[in-house]
């Protein structure tokens, strides 16, 4: 409970980072973009690599979490709800979004239901000051929860008036979030007190209205990440640091390659995932991606009070990562950089071979 509030606050740090960036930049790609054009061309894509490693794995914990919400444990749920997520996608962005808010109203009367239910029914508990180590612990792995604002971002050359839409939609979003997760915490508080494994088994049994919301949100999740990992696939295709196919649209003005790669990778990643290694996973990778968002705001205005709140932030919770994980980041980060030296090389020789 203390952790949430705390993990909004840094969330507005990084958010309005990115939605000045966005005004600035109103295209598709998010920091990948902003970092091409404010910084340099490799921590431009290192930002692209980053966000496609880190969502790629929420993605697949969402995905994950839809087979965990249903009781399954088969591994063709989650692939299955991938590629209806997919579908989804390919309906085209106006369609996308009509849906997107119908599972967002199904999520947020489940969340509500939760929370009142179990206040009329439970017995609120306490709440125990901990430690000041475990709660930034907790930041460092809530702040992934808050990042969903980034999805506007990414999607800039489809937003009337971004400069001034996007920054009121980041804080909008990120105030919504916070207060829908305290009531989540506040809920399981009064059902279950500081235990929440009789939480999981309460929503599947007992409320389930809550587990199908549950289920609706994991969904929301997936369809906002295939989304948003669709436009930067599209971007780093334009600029030629993915294959030139994926920049294609369709007679829709859609993505359609890059949101069939971006379903591929997500279901091939839930097929050998876990949720916990994925999320943390994703704590990492996001964590530096919002380092470099904010590095490209702050070469634009070094004044930008937030924007040295959001680089801080990252940097402390970034110690809260698990070694291993952070071990595992940096050989993709490299993996990253080598491809991107390839590439770089083959596209600058002459089709001649001179």
């Amino acid at each position: 409970m203390w952790a949430i509030p705390i993990a909004a606050v840094v969330a507005v740090f990084n958010g309005l980072s990115s939605a000045f960036l966005a005004g600035r930049h109103p295209v598709a790609g998010g920091t990948y973009e902003y970092g091409y054009q404010e910084l340099n061309q490799w921590a431009g894509f290192s930002a692209g690599w980053l966000f496609l490693l880190a969502k790629t794995a929420s993605a697949a914990s969402a995905a994950l979490g839809v087979g965990f919400y249903l009781g399954v444990d088969n591994p063709g749920v989650p692939v299955a709800a991938v590629i209806l997520v997919a579908v989804m996608v390919a309906l085209g962005i106006r369609r996308t979004a009509a849906l997107n808010m119908a599972l967002v109203a199904v999520t947020i009367a489940a969340i509500l239901w939760f929370g009142f239910a179990g206040i009329r029914d439970g017995s609120l508990q306490p709440v125990v000051a901990p430690g000041a180590g475990g709660v930034v612990a907790a930041v460092a792995f809530l702040f992934v929860a808050y990042t969903g604002y980034g999805r506007i971002a990414t999607l800039g050359e489809e937003v009337r008036d971004p400069e001034r839409v996007i920054p009121r939609a980041v804080l909008i979003t990120l105030a919504v979030a916070a207060g829908l997760y305290m009531t989540i915490e506040v809920g399981a508080r009064a059902v279950a007190g500081p235990e929440w494994g009789s939480v999981i088994e309460l929503g599947l049994v007992d409320m389930p209205f809550v587990a199908f919301g549950a289920v609706v949100a994991m969904l929301g999740v997936l369809l906002n990440l295939i989304l948003g990992l669709s436009r930067v696939y599209l971007a780093m295709g334009r600029r030629g640091d993915m294959p030139t196919a994926l920049a294609t649209l369709d007679p829709r003005s859609e993505p359609r390659n890059a949101v069939l790669l971006s379903t591929l990778v997500v279901a091939a990643l839930t097929l050998v995932g876990d949720i916990g290694l994925a999320w943390s996973f994703s704590a990492m990778t996001v964590l530096l991606y919002y380092g470099l968002t904010n590095l490209a705001a702050l070469s634009v205005d070094r004044s930008r009070p937030t924007a040295w709140l959001g680089m801080l932030s990252c940097l402390l919770l970034s110690f809260f990562v698990p070694l291993g994980i952070w071990l595992t980041g940096a050989g993709l980060l490299a993996a990253g950089l080598v491809w991107k030296t390839i590439r770089h090389r083959a596209v600058s020789v002459p089709s001649d071979g001179s």
